[in-house]
């Protein structure tokens, strides 16, 4: 057996361009020369800023666009050979894509499972557990264009797992999604992991979400992949905490001791909102004892992904 689900070597896309006004020619690299894998099994989140490359290489991963070069391995066989065999395999969803509305969702999913060459008791038996786990069982008639962003997610994901895939690429799937439906998708994409061994490649601009559900991180910036760890070991190399204070008496003196030391804060009522370096805590709550400030209610938040995540792109190169 392959030890990875997916494995992705040296992959570079560069888009040239001709001017029409000159025979010159333009090149922008999109995705630049990157590596990695995932691993069987693993929920691997897949970040990146508008324009770091993102859209690019799934599509790649998808078979969509052709890289320039490097190679995409699917359980050991290069895409490029092996398209349609490993595409049987792979599946993708978005919360950016839509279905034929004029279809009901049974109608779309029949379709799909159809088209991955699944047989009338398998496609009745997927779509009956898939949308029952959604509690949209009893909408099966529905058509799909009568359908709220929340509910649309959902079939998105049973159309994508109508298959049983191996690997499945899912583009922000909880986009714009209430925080029940979100958790709906959460707890369908872990339970897909753990009763069915499926390698999930999730993307996300939700950090806390990526955090929860995801492994490993990679982080892509400018076509490159600039971070790949844990949430947690990522997150701990900002050594930025938030400290958060309801002050009773010295807001004023407080804020003005914010300025002095350059220390970043937001005033919200009397609740006065630092960052500062974790190192540095102990020094500030002592500072503001000793100026007579007055506090009722303290709390301190470890750096999160999101933080790092901010880091990078505040710090991006120029």
């Amino acid at each position: 057996m392959a030890e990875y689900a997916l494995q992705v070597n040296q992959l570079t896309k560069t888009f040239t361009k001709k001017h029409w006004f000159s025979s010159a020619k333009s090149s922008t690299t999109a995705v630049d020369n990157i590596s990695f894998t995932l691993e069987q099994g693993e929920i691997l989140g897949f970040l990146g800023a508008n324009g770091s490359g993102k859209t690019t290489t799934i599509q790649m991963l998808l078979g969509v666009m052709t890289p320039t070069s490097g190679n995409i391995l699917y359980f050991g066989q290069n895409l490029s050979a092996h398209r349609s065999n490993i595409l049987q395999n792979v599946a993708f969803a978005s919360s950016y894509t839509k279905l034929p509305s004029r279809l009901t969702i049974a109608e779309n999913l029949d379709f799909f499972g159809r088209l991955y060459g699944l047989s009338r008791p398998q496609i009745k038996e997927r779509m009956e557990y898939l949308l029952k786990f959604f509690s949209m069982w009893h909408m099966k008639d529905a058509s799909t264009g009568v359908l709220s962003a929340g509910q649309m997610t959902r079939v998105m994901l049973s159309k994508a797992f109508m298959a049983s895939p191996k690997v499945v690429l899912l583009d922000e799937p909880t986009a714009s999604l209430d925080p029940d439906v979100a958790y709906d998708v959460h707890r369908f994409v872990l339970h897909q992991q753990k009763q069915e061994g499926v390698s999930v490649l999730f993307t996300s601009h939700n950090m806390n979400e990526v955090t929860e559900i995801c492994s490993r991180v990679l982080i892509l910036q400018s076509g490159k992949i600039v971070a790949n760890d844990t949430p947690e070991k990522l997150a701990r190399s900002v050594s930025t905490a938030h400290v958060s204070l309801i002050v009773g008496d010295g807001l004023k003196r407080t804020e003005e001791y914010a300025k002095q030391h350059n220390i970043p804060y937001e005033i919200k009522g009397r609740l006065i909102e630092l960052n500062i370096e974790e190192n540095h805590i102990a020094r500030l709550l002592t500072d503001l004892a000793r100026i007579n400030v007055e506090y009722t209610n303290i709390s301190i938040e470890k750096p999160t992904l999101e933080d790092y995540f901010l880091h990078l792109v505040r710090n991006k190169p120029a």
